[in-house]
C-alpha cells in the first residue's frame, strides 16, 4: 500500500447534510495510508451526516472553520456529496473562496456525487473533464466542463488534478485514485 505519511488532507463539508459514506470511506482510506485528515466546515461545530440524504447518520466534529483554514496547509482537498452538503457550501462565501484558492495552488481536488456543485460555484471547471451524479451534468457543462459517466475520472489538465466519481458505489475506485495521486 502506498504511504501518505506527512500528507494532510482537507475534507470540506457543510455542518449538515454530508453523505456519511462519502466522508467516512475516503477518510478511512487516506488515514489507513498514513495521511492526516482535517475536517473543515463553515462553523467549527458539529457536522451532521446523512444516509441516502434522508436518514440521520453520525455526528462528526469540524476541526476548523473554513474561514480560518489556510490552503497552504493541505496537500489535497476532498469534497464529499449528499445533495444538501454542496448546496449549502455553494452559498457560503468562505467555502467557495477556499475551493477557488485551493485550485489555484495546483494541488489535488477530489469530489464525489454532488460534490462538484461547489466546484461549479467556484467557477473552476472550464476545460476540465469530470464525472458526478448524473443530475449535475447540465450544471457542469454550463460551467465549461465536459461530463462523463464513469466510475472515476482523473483529469490532470490545466494546472491541477481533479478526481471525481459518480456515487457511493464508486467509493473504492474514488479512494484508490486519491491515494494513488497523492503517492505519485
Amino acid at each position: 500500500m502506498p504511504s501518505l505519511d506527512g500528507r494532510t488532507i482537507a475534507f470540506l463539508m457543510a455542518n449538515s447534510g454530508v453523505e456519511q459514506v462519502e466522508l467516512t470511506e475516503p477518510r478511512d482510506a487516506l488515514t489507513d495510508a498514513g495521511a492526516r485528515v482535517v475536517l473543515l466546515a463553515p462553523e467549527q461545530d458539529t457536522i451532521r451526516a446523512m444516509n441516502n440524504d434522508v436518514e440521520p447518520g453520525d455526528e462528526f466534529r469540524a476541526d476548523l472553520a473554513v474561514a480560518d483554514a489556510d490552503v497552504n496547509d493541505y496537500d489535497a482537498l476532498v469534497l464529499p456529496g449528499g445533495t444538501t452538503n454542496p448546496d449549502s457550501l455553494r452559498l457560503d462565501d468562505d467555502a467557495v473562496e477556499f475551493v477557488r484558492d485551493f485550485v489555484d495552488t495546483g494541488k489535488v481536488v477530489a469530489a464525489i456525487c454532488h460534490g462538484p456543485w461547489t466546484l461549479v460555484e467556484a467557477g473552476v471547471l472550464e476545460g476540465k473533464t469530470l464525472t458526478s451524479w448524473p443530475s449535475l451534468k447540465t450544471d457542469i457543462r454550463n460551467a465549461g466542463g465536459d461530463w462523463r459517466d464513469q466510475e472515476v475520472y482523473v483529469c490532470p489538465a490545466h494546472g491541477w488534478t481533479l478526481i471525481t466519481s459518480r456515487k457511493p458505489d464508486d467509493l473504492d475506485a474514488f479512494s484508490d485514485a486519491i491515494v494513488s495521486a497523492l503517492s505519485a
